[in-house]
């Protein structure tokens, strides 16, 4: 190890210590994140009353009374505020204007949908950005890079509610290759709910038909999803195999008879993955803002259609509270890609 690489070890930051420095800035994140979400709702020209009252009861004096007082409208916003966060401090995030229900219940009720359609669109992103950037690195300047290159392209440029769209009418409405929108078919019965992930729970039920039908209603709206990130991911992954594949130790793993798939998967590949799954760990936070137009596409009923329907009614609490839990997703997801950066590079500093 040279020198001046140890000093800089030494003066680093133990990493039990970095993780606990960070969790104790997270509340104070979260609650920059809540303000934010509360002053944006009340800068809005819409009335709430709307998503409240019908047409009727909006022309009565004492029915919007009653409301206003029903809902703390007719609080100050300073009181409102406070009472959001102390009301926030015991784990609620208000009730629904249009559902009626606790917004932590509609939230933990649709984050399950979410999750499962951006893990599956991490792990197709990931694949196939992955798989081309290797391609396109060691193929450089032929066919195979060009074409790789081109998808990636296309999947970053293109808008992803376009793409939903074509894709959906080609594949689905006009050569039936995949099935419509939503989690399962129209027909099909639900399974017991356990964890809220379709096709856990359909496996856990045992049904292993219904299973591939969740599976197969997954798969178009994942890949959508998963496009631009995948483009990300390849122009990373090629960039930085092309940096790796014309260094001496690649030179000298061949000189020895190393496999080429040896070389470029253990050697070559394994030496790009540190600043990879960097990019493929905060691209978690892209595909949370991506799931919006995608699950309003797809009609899946996660935290994206619920944040539409939302903002639709001006629904403020359920608005602030799917903008509350995005933001904690994203926080954690920053907390443990750095952590995992820092155990797949020690050498980085922490600070």
């Amino acid at each position: 190890m040279h020198p001046c690489e140890g000093a800089k070890l030494e003066k680093g930051q133990p990493l039990t210590r970095f993780i606990l420095k960070r969790l104790f800035a997270m509340p104070f994140l979260v609650l920059g994140i809540v303000t934010l979400a509360f002053l944006l709702t009340t800068v809005t020209k819409g009335d709430p009353l709307t998503a409240i009252l019908s047409d009727r009861q909006l022309n009565d004096p004492e029915a919007v009374k009653a409301a206003m007082a029903r809902w703390g409208l007719d609080r100050s916003l300073p009181e409102r505020y406070f009472i959001y966060v102390r009301n926030l401090l015991s784990g609620d995030l208000g009730t629904s204007f249009v559902t009626r229900r606790p917004v932590l219940t509609d939230v933990l009720f649709r984050l399950p949908a979410t999750l499962e359609l951006v893990g599956a669109a991490m792990v197709i992103g990931s694949t196939i950005g992955i798989s081309l950037g290797v391609l396109a690195a060691y193929f450089k300047n032929s066919w195979i890079d060009h074409l790789a290159r081109l998808f990636a392209l296309v999947g970053s440029s293109v808008p992803v509610f376009w793409m939903g769209l074509a894709l959906l009418y080609v594949l689905s409405v006009k050569l039936g290759v995949v099935p419509g929108p939503g989690r399962l078919d129209p027909r099909a019965s639900l399974p017991p709910t356990v964890t809220g992930f379709m096709t856990i729970d359909t496996l856990l039920a045992g049904e292993f038909k219904l299973f591939a039908n969740a599976l197969w209603h997954l798969l178009l709206p994942a890949f959508v999803l998963g496009w631009a990130v995948s483009g990300t991911i390849s122009r990373l992954v090629r960039a930085n195999m092309l940096e790796v594949l014309g260094r001496e130790f690649i030179l000298t793993a061949r000189a020895k008879g190393a496999g080429e798939l040896r070389v470029v998967i253990r050697h070559a590949l394994r030496n790009t993955l540190v600043p990879t799954l960097t990019v493929i760990s905060y691209s978690f936070a892209y595909l949370l803002t991506g799931a919006v137009l995608t699950e309003t596409i797809f009609s899946w009923p996660g935290l994206g259609s619920y944040a539409v329907g939302a903002a639709r009614a001006l629904d403020f609490p359920a608005i602030i509270g799917v903008t509350l839990v995005g933001g904690i997703i994203f926080l954690l997801t920053n907390l443990i890609t750095d952590i995992a950066y820092v155990i797949a590079n020690p050498r980085v500093r922490l600070g």
